[in-house]
């Protein structure tokens, strides 16, 4: 099963840790990252540490107000999971 993980702010990094682990012993996980951390040096720390796997798609949201950011994340994870072939519904 295909199974998209979505990541943006430092709490998700710290849940999908632990959870990514797991899921890609039996699923095909998609690691999308929003972008809403923007700082390189930030994100090379987070995914080091935490031992997070590179993600498939960064979505370069950046920093705006937080109705535009959820904007862009919504339209632009569409983009990134029509690429990826998931099955719609």
């Amino acid at each position: 099963m295909k199974i998209a993980s979505i990541i943006g702010a430092r709490p998700n990094f710290i849940k999908c840790a632990p959870l990514s682990k797991e899921l890609r012993k039996v699923h095909d996980e998609v690691l999308i990252h929003t972008g809403q951390h923007y700082d390189y040096e930030m994100n090379k720390i987070l995914f080091d540490e935490l031992r997070i796997p590179e993600p498939d798609y960064h979505l370069g949201v950046g920093s705006s107000t937080h109705g535009e950011q959820t904007g862009e994340m919504l339209k632009r994870t569409e983009e990134a999971l029509i690429k990826t072939k998931f099955k719609e519904y």
